[in-house]
């Protein structure tokens, strides 16, 4: 199972990898959006929807909304639109912000969310804005890294909660959503987002962010980067589910694997549009 996991893993970083390093703006979007429509396929069957019908009609809902969100910001143009951007953006923050008190108050909260409907409302939430995000950010200076800090981000996050859970995780952080995650591994991973954000600042950032600016985009994307899988886990919880899909051997679904970005690239688009970068 581990060597599965391992191989799978290097095999999606290898891909995306070499599509944002490679692929034109547009062509990266592309690529963004076929990623975001598997999620869409899963969110579906997390949704409730059972027939294939329905999973397909949703999945083409999420394609018309990129269409939209497309032409809204102006993606054909040269440059997105900021403010455009700014607006979706910022809507994306509105709802993450509700979707942390329906976390912190599950399972009453599911009679608020429980309905077929209000998933599928959730599942264009989650995925349409960080799709924006994603695009947005590649279309600014210096865009490609931004993409690979913001993956990194999420990353050290990870692998911060992951370390100081296993050696001091004894409170809980969400049990009746995430029994896993405790108060020691989300202090360990805004710790281990902190010190990568410092050190890509003193490396590279400190022409385009003062310190205090750079901090708090990594402070509120690590935060988002728990709320982003909290939440789905809420939903597998609710649907009584492991995984959201089988796409991909040892992981799981597309959606296991994006669900901290669903929250986090928003979180950080928005941060470094406020900071003028």
């Amino acid at each position: 199972m581990l060597k599965q996991r391992v191989i799978t893993a290097i095999i999606l970083a290898s891909l995306v990898s070499a599509g944002i390093l490679w692929l034109p703006a547009l062509g990266l979007a592309a690529l963004f959006a076929l990623l975001v429509l598997c999620a869409a396929w899963e969110w579906a069957a997390l949704s409730g929807l059972e027939q294939t019908a329905s999973r397909i009609g949703f999945t083409l809902c999420c394609l018309l909304l990129m269409g939209l969100a497309a032409w809204q910001t102006e993606l054909s143009a040269t440059a997105m639109s900021t403010l455009a951007s700014r607006d979706i953006l910022g809507l994306a923050c509105l709802w993450w912000s509700i979707a942390l008190l329906w976390v912190m108050s599950f399972p009453a909260s599911a009679n608020l969310w429980g309905s077929v409907l209000m998933r599928c409302l959730m599942g264009f939430l989650v995925l349409i804005p960080a799709l924006v995000a994603l695009v947005y950010l590649r279309q600014l200076d210096q865009g490609i890294a931004l993409i690979f800090i913001l993956i990194g981000l999420v990353a050290s996050a990870d692998i911060g909660a992951y370390f100081s859970g296993r050696a001091w995780g004894k409170a809980k952080l969400a049990p009746a959503v995430s029994p896993g995650k405790s108060w020691a591994g989300f202090w360990g991973g805004l710790v281990a987002s902190s010190t990568f954000i410092l050190l890509i600042w003193l490396c590279w950032g400190q022409q385009r962010l003062s310190l205090p600016a750079a901090i708090a985009i990594a402070v509120t994307t690590s935060l988002a980067s728990v709320l982003g899988d909290l939440v789905e886990s809420m939903i597998k919880r609710h649907q009584g589910v492991k995984d959201s899909g089988t796409i991909l051997p040892g992981h799981g679904g597309m959606m296991d694997r994006l669900d901290s970005i669903t929250a986090a690239a928003p979180v950080y688009a928005l941060g470094l549009i406020l900071a003028a970068w």
